[in-house]
């Protein structure tokens, strides 16, 4: 049964035109009556092609940007270990009233970020089922696009704070492997734009949606060529260097 509905969704123009051309043979009709009508039907049959095509790759897009929002909700809001609102709430154990402040205004967005999420993801999968990607294509990029901006900024704001007060190793550390992970779906999110632009003509630039930036001092070390090429110490000198 599928086969057979592929064959005639898919296979109708030339399955036509071979009926048609064998008509025509047989009935000895004259080609300047039959080629038009051919002629016809295969400019049909082209169009259709590439209009299926085009809603492939419009549903290939739609469903890539609907893994990628459901991504972000995953591991970044809630109750994520990763989310840069569990990064935040490391800065309780800091004696200082006005970054209390901060921290407690962050509490406040993570609730209505979660909420706002959660409404985005069920408005997404249900769309989704409708199949009809040309219509909420635009309306949803846009959507996500302005909660990452938005949740960026808080990024941003984090890290101001520890360039002006004096943060946890653990803190750091945390929000370093946050890093990792947040820049690996912004580069996906980025190829995502891209794709958009080329299939459906959106208006996001890729560069928009931008990286974090590591804390200072908590990179891996890097061996240089030059420490790579050192020769190793006389056998009388290792041991403990202090």
């Amino acid at each position: 049964m599928y086969v057979l509905r592929a064959i005639v969704n898919k296979g109708w123009c030339p399955i036509l035109i071979t009926a048609l051309a064998i008509v025509g043979v047989v009935y000895e009709l004259p080609i300047a009556v039959v080629a038009p009508v051919l002629g016809v039907i295969l400019v049909i049959g082209l169009v259709v092609v590439g209009v299926g095509a085009r809603e492939k790759e419009l549903e290939y897009a739609s469903l890539r940007l609907k893994q990628l929002a459901g991504y972000f909700n995953r591991r970044f809001m809630g109750n994520s270990s990763l989310s840069i609102f569990a990064v935040v709430d490391g800065l309780y154990n800091i004696e200082n009233p006005r970054l209390w402040t901060w921290v407690q205004a962050c509490d406040l967005s993570e609730r209505i970020f979660t909420t706002w999420c959660h409404s985005f993801i069920s408005r997404v999968e249900s769309d989704f089922r409708t199949k009809k990607f040309g219509i909420y294509l635009h309306t949803y990029l846009n959507e996500l696009w302005l909660i990452n901006s938005h949740y960026y900024e808080l990024v941003e704001q984090f890290g101001e704070v520890a360039q002006k007060v004096e943060i946890p190793e653990a803190t750091k550390d945390q929000y370093n492997r946050f890093v990792i992970e947040y820049n690996a779906f912004v580069q996906d999110f980025r190829d995502n734009i891209s794709e958009l632009r080329k299939i459906a003509h959106t208006e996001i630039e890729p560069p928009s949606v931008k990286f974090a930036q590591e804390l200072a001092g908590m990179k891996s070390p890097q061996v240089t060529q030059k420490e790579e090429e050192k020769p190793s110490p006389p056998a009388q000198h290792k041991g403990y260097i202090l």
